[in-house]
């Protein structure tokens, strides 16, 4: 294998490895990530994935905006096999497991896998930051799927959260609205991230009742068709168990979300379509 400037030839295969993919989830840390790339790469695409609509309103005014700064579109990948996010939930009877999201892994990661070409992309750039976790989740990445040659250049350049945000100001592009609302992350806001915590699903039931009921409601809904209890929330604590977030007449010895005690909100990974994969 021989490097040629920027690109990658394969002996192997004869191909010469010219694209990258630069992902943009909506959040402040992809946004810096897709800069560094069209700035170091040539042949950059950009790509959202998207969840049927199901981001803040203003997310698509912050996807505008990055447009703009990088003077180029960016692609957006929707699941065909879906009209809305609960058409996931719906048909999987599930929210949130151990494993991940089901709606993650139907909007998300089955797209990125569909579009990725391993003969002939250079690579793949996604936007963790510089802390600990994110460090660890990259490591474990670059482990699993070697394949892809990942970049993370916001943990290269050690760039957390705070500094991308000042970043992006200088730009001149107001961050989304997510972070003002006290989110330490930017998915999902119509109905709230499945992926969130018990503090993030608290925050929403005083911040955002229809759509936490509207949630509470769904929870019900997949728990009746199912037979046993679908739930977003788990109590983390010694023999904790499953958590509703309002309680359900067929299982009243459940714990829900108002019998938990408050607690900080735990930021929400940053959605890259790697979720519910090794």
């Amino acid at each position: 294998m021989v490097f040629i400037g920027l690109w990658h030839y394969d002996a192997d295969f004869k191909v010469m490895k010219t694209r990258i993919i630069a992902w943009w989830s909506g959040g402040i840390t992809s946004a810096v990530a897709c800069h560094w790339a069209i700035q170091a790469f040539n042949n950059v695409t950009i790509v959202f994935l998207d969840t049927k609509k199901n981001e803040d309103e203003d997310t698509y005014r912050f996807f505008n905006d990055c447009e703009k700064l990088y003077k180029q579109k960016i692609e957006v990948l929707s699941n065909p096999n879906y009209k809305t996010i609960q058409d996931v939930w719906r048909k999987y009877n599930s929210l949130n497991t151990a494993h991940g999201a089901i709606c993650s892994t139907e909007l998300k990661r089955v797209m990125r896998e569909g579009y990725q070409n391993i003969d002939t992309d250079y690579a793949q750039i996604f936007g963790f930051e510089f802390n600990k976790k994110e460090i660890r989740r990259h490591f474990q990445m670059r482990k699993n799927y070697p394949e892809i040659n990942m970049m993370s250049p916001n943990i290269e350049n050690k760039m957390n959260k705070r500094d991308c945000i000042r970043h992006i100001k200088i730009l001149g592009i107001d961050t989304p609205r997510a972070y003002k609302l006290g989110y330490q992350n930017n998915n999902c806001l119509r109905t709230g991230c499945v992926q969130g915590g018990i503090g993030y699903w608290q925050k929403r039931k005083i911040e955002s009742p229809e759509s936490f009921e509207a949630m509470a409601a769904m929870e019900h809904e997949l728990t009746d068709k199912k037979g046993e209890p679908v739930t977003i929330l788990k109590d983390q604590s010694k023999g904790g168990g499953l958590v509703f977030l309002k309680p359900h007449p067929n299982y009243p010895l459940m714990k829900d979300i108002s019998m938990m005690k408050g607690r900080r909100i735990i930021p929400l990974m940053e959605c890259t379509g790697f979720c519910s994969t090794k």
